[in-house]
């Protein structure tokens, strides 16, 4: 990989982490239907754990760019960016991708690596929304 193209996607990962930490300044935030209808507790607990996500791995951010990931209910109730070992003891998954558009909010961005041409939109939806 090129040293340009790695400057790229730090600086995708850098602004990706703002965008997650300052949802709806840093970036439009929005939820699925799914997501909203959980109980507003619920819902809480999955935004804190989106702002504070650091389980990044192969699996879940294979360009190093920070822009994806999973958050579990537990059987219990209990959320956890920690995917449980059986599925039985996963109640709910919720997914929040991160895209990139123009200003404008019509296309794709030219350069997610540049903020003055580039909107964040961070979704959160049920797994199964998407």
């Amino acid at each position: 990989m090129s040293a340009t193209l790695t400057s790229q996607r730090e600086r995708i990962a850098r602004l990706n982490d703002l965008a997650r930490r300052a949802m709806g300044v840093a970036c439009t935030a929005v939820a699925t239907v799914g997501f909203r209808s959980l109980p507003d507790a619920d819902q809480s607990c999955v935004r804190e754990l989106i702002e504070t996500f650091d389980a990044f791995d192969e699996d879940n951010d294979l360009h190093g760019e920070r822009d994806f990931g999973t958050i579990y209910q537990l059987a219990d109730g209990r959320w956890t960016t920690e995917r449980p070992r059986l599925r039985e003891d996963e109640r709910e998954r919720v997914f929040w991708k991160l895209d990139y558009y123009d200003r404008q909010m019509e296309f794709a961005s030219d350069d997610a690596a540049n903020p003055a041409i580039t909107r964040r939109v961070l979704t959160i939806m049920l797994s199964d929304e998407y």
